[in-house]
């Protein structure tokens, strides 16, 4: 049985968020596959995802709202092998990580057993604004005297 969190009449409109901490907690529960999140750059993150055994047919990557989806199923080929033991994980896993907003996905890429993501958080610019100040009117200001 799960809790609502946002369940006060003082959180109206944050069903989506509440959705989203749902799903994470989910996710999280299940430590597999293991991964790292490392920053590159003053705007570039890196999530590593240890998938030995996966080739690139195997995975899945997409993009859904504001979520970054990993999939990996493996095909079963196993026929005619005989293991006399199996260490090596052969399951289908998805890792979900919620993304702020602006984030963009640069590549993705396998190297011996490791997925690659690279992530960019753009650098928002400084925005100066000049805003005048306007001068009342002279009609304004004599309405107001003439009636007090």
């Amino acid at each position: 049985m799960t809790t609502r969190v946002f369940t006060s009449p003082l959180f109206l409109g944050f069903d989506h968020l509440e959705q989203m901490l749902e799903r994470a907690s989910k996710n999280s529960s299940d430590g597999y596959p293991p991964y790292n999140i490392e920053q590159t750059g003053p705007a570039g993150l890196r999530i590593t995802l240890a998938v030995a055994g996966f080739t690139m047919d195997d995975l899945q990557i997409t993009q859904e709202d504001n979520q970054l989806v990993i999939r990996g199923r493996q095909s079963d080929d196993v026929q005619g092998r005989v293991f006399l033991h199996r260490g090596i994980a052969a399951r289908q896993f998805q890792r979900a990580f919620v993304m702020a907003e602006g984030i963009e996905v640069k590549g993705a890429w396998l190297d011996n057993g490791l997925l690659n993501i690279d992530l960019a958080r753009p650098q928002p610019e400084a925005k100066v604004r000049h805003i005048e100040i306007a001068r009342p009117e002279r009609s304004r200001v004599s309405k107001v005297v003439d009636a007090g």
